[in-house]
């Protein structure tokens, strides 16, 4: 036990004492306080420069905006204005050379009222090598050159009609919100978000036993607002508030035209309806209120609603087949659910040493929608004899919460808590799901530089009787269970230790472990497992120099049953998932206070394995899928004046994957399916930057 630092700081407030009055004749006229908060006037820092990237790769430049080689420009900073009255102002930008740029303001003065205007653009970048004979990519309409349809895919004139696609979209954002505060207790907030994406995605379509990867247009713009006020005293705090999502789609669907010979007349082209236009509309609100010093309770609830009205397109083009717009049910869905989410805490102080915890939360779902008979229609090529219905899912949860924190003796913490999980639903094969969860932490610091904890939990579920659909066309196997809504035994168990070796040194070692027993299942999924182990080393190697290590590994494997034969399980599934990371950062200051530089590097390893044993023959092993990332993180910052450096880093990035779902797919590998040909992603890439940081 530490005790000089109490007794130092006694002795120094005598020492203070006695030096009374002579400390009174000091003048401090010309005294001024360097630390103190929100300084008048302008400060800020500048960045220009340039930047330049090796190679092109679409999956290096996901979210980066680096999808590009070449140079590219190196922009951004902040600035921050404090003035008289408490008037502020703040701006920053970043990445304004790139897709991914953002910029935000903010003014207002403290206290009283604050402005905010934002705008942010998030790049995707899906592929590489995609390649498609479709004309109109990135159009609602897909057509063909000459030479199709034909009857299969080497029977295609595709060595002169494939072409590159560009698959990826944009995500431009827009913000601007204000609040204010009105009296000591009242505060009101404005938030508006204009979201545009715009270009391109995957989508597939077929035609009975033939399909084709299709480019689909993206132009969707999503408006939210919110309209919000909140209440604060010593006791009670709440809010109350309206929120809207609009959301509005450019293209209403996409037509193809069929590279296929048509097995049925009339089937040379096919469409998809994508995304509709609609609305959710909800009212929040919370409130929580100091009963007494040692009794808190609180509460949230919102209520929304969920509507889309957007019209039917036609059940086909087919001219030949005997359905239309006029014989559908209704024009449009009328689709409408009802939303609540609520939830009441009360948190309890007895005791300095224990606190309880009660929690009860409900949420809710309210299918309204209109059930309507429908027409089958199979690919525009087939009409079903018997009429379908839509299936308005509801479903209901309810959590219930109680623990327990306890704090002694010594060192020892301890916390105990019970569980209640309670799900109802329509249209699914369980009615009604109920799992109970027991759990426990205890933490504890035997020595002065060690501290420990451990964590374990027991979870069971159980369901009401385990149905068949009636409601689809092909039956289940009755034996099936459904991995969410099956009978589930769940264990987990975590151990976590932090060690301070030394003033300099200190380590952290931690296992997780969780499994899964799905003990009345024989089809589906029937087991599942996970181990988690990390370390992690911080080294002060000196005052200038400080080194950080960590490594984890993860190992999953999940269990399943099947039947060929509709019947009892005749073919069973493993499969088996390895991650693995290892991370290095150093940072070091050559010259203090001049030249300062700094490393980060990361291995991560991961492989997939799926093994099927049909009980008649050796076992079929999947070819393994495989993904490796190195990346290499190298920067430095040298300060050419006390308001003027130089920055400059470089990052190199190496990217590996095998995936048999991929693997030499070309184009025309399948006879029946016209792919885009990708390739699993493999990249090297090298970034370099330099740059001049001016602070004002």
């Amino acid at each position: 036990m530490k005790i000089h630092s109490p007794l130092f700081l006694l002795g120094a407030l005598g020492v203070l004492s006695a030096a009374g009055t002579a400390a009174a004749q000091v003048d401090t006229s010309a005294w001024k306080c360097s630390a103190c908060p929100f300084p008048k006037g302008s400060s800020g820092t500048i960045e220009a420069g340039v930047g330049a990237v090796s190679d092109a790769s679409a999956k290096f430049g996901d979210y980066t905006g680096l999808q590009r080689d070449g140079a590219h420009l190196v922009l951004g900073g902040s600035m921050l204005y404090r003035g008289e009255g408490g008037y502020f102002a703040d701006v920053a930008a970043a990445d304004l050379g790139l897709q991914s740029r953002s910029l935000s303001a903010r003014t207002g003065r403290e206290g009283l009222y604050t402005l905010r205007l934002g705008y942010a653009e998030t790049p995707r970048h899906l592929s590489d090598d995609a390649r498609t004979p479709f004309l109109g990519s990135g159009s609602g309409v897909l057509t063909l050159p000459a030479g199709f349809p034909a009857g299969s895919t080497a029977a295609m004139p595709l060595a002169s009609t494939l072409q590159p696609v560009e698959l990826g979209a944009k995500r431009s954002r827009f913000d601007l919100g204000a609040s204010w505060i009105v009296g000591t207790h009242w505060t009101y907030r404005v938030n508006l978000r204009h979201d545009v994406r715009d270009g391109t995605q995957r989508s597939a379509g077929s035609f009975f036993s033939s399909a084709s990867q299709l480019v689909a247009p993206v132009d969707q713009v999503t408006d939210q607002f919110e309209l919000a006020m909140s209440y604060t005293s010593r006791r009670l705090q709440a809010s109350l508030a309206y929120q809207g999502s609009l959301f509005r789609n450019g293209q209403e669907s996409l037509t193809w035209a069929n590279p296929f010979t048509p097995i049925i007349v009339g089937s040379g082209s096919g469409q998809l309806a994508l995304a509709p236009d609609n609305e959710f509309h909800q009212i929040t609100g919370s409130a929580g209120y100091e009963i007494t010093p040692k009794i808190r309770a609180s509460a949230d609830f919102a209520v929304g609603r969920m509507t889309q009205d957007a019209a039917f397109l036609a059940p086909t083009l087919n001219p030949n087949l005997p359905v239309t717009l006029a014989g559908l049910p209704a024009q449009s869905l009328q689709g409408k659910v009802d939303t609540f989410s609520g939830s009441v805490r009360l948190t309890a102080t007895p005791t300095d040493r224990l606190r309880i915890n009660a929690s009860y939360a409900r949420d809710r779902r309210d299918n309204r929608t209109p059930i309507g008979s429908y027409p089958a229609l199979a690919t525009d090529m087939f009409l079903g004899a018997a009429l379908r219905s839509n299936e308005p899912y509801d479903n209901t949860q309810d959590r219930f919460k109680l623990s327990a924190d306890y704090r002694g003796p010594g060192s020892v913490k301890t916390s105990v808590g019970i569980e209640q999980d309670n799900r109802r639903r329509n249209y699914q094969e369980v009615v009604e799901t109920r799992e109970t969860t027991l759990w426990g932490r205890v933490s504890a610091q035997p020595l002065e530089n060690l501290s420990l904890t451990a964590k374990l939990a027991h979870g069971d579920r159980s369901r009401s009787a385990y149905g068949v659909s009636t409601w689809i066309d092909s039956p289940q196997n009755p034996l099936l269970r459904k991995f969410n809504l099956a009978d589930r035994l769940r264990d987990s168990v975590g151990v976590r230790a932090d060690i301070t070796l030394n003033e300099k040194v200190s380590l952290g070692l931690g296992v997780d472990y969780a499994n899964d027993d799905y003990d009345q299942s024989t089809i589906g999924l029937t087991a599942a497992r996970s181990v988690n182990l990390g370390a992690d080393l911080s080294v002060a190697l000196s005052e200038q120099t400080r080194l950080h290590l960590f490594a984890q590994g993860e190992r999953i494997r999940s269990d399943q049953g099947g039947s060929q034969a509709f019947a009892a399980a005749d073919w069973s599934a493993r499969s088996k998932d390895k991650v693995d990371l290892l991370g290095l950062g150093i940072k070091h200051a050559v010259i203090v206070d001049k030249l300062d530089v700094g490393a980060d590097v990361l291995f991560s390893r991961s492989n997939s394995d799926i093994t099927v044993d049909t009980g008649v023959s050796a076992n079929a092993q999947f070819p393994t899928a495989t993904t490796s990332l190195d990346s290499l993180k190298l920067y430095a910052t040298y300060k050419l004046k006390d308001n003027l450096s130089l920055t400059g880093s470089y990052w190199y990035e190496h990217y590996a994957s095998k995936d048999w779902h991929l693997d030499g797919v070309l184009p025309a590998t399948v006879a029946d399916l016209l792919t885009f040909g990708e390739q699993p992603p493999r990249y090297s890439v090298h970034l370099l930057r330099l740059a001049l940081r001016y602070r004002f």
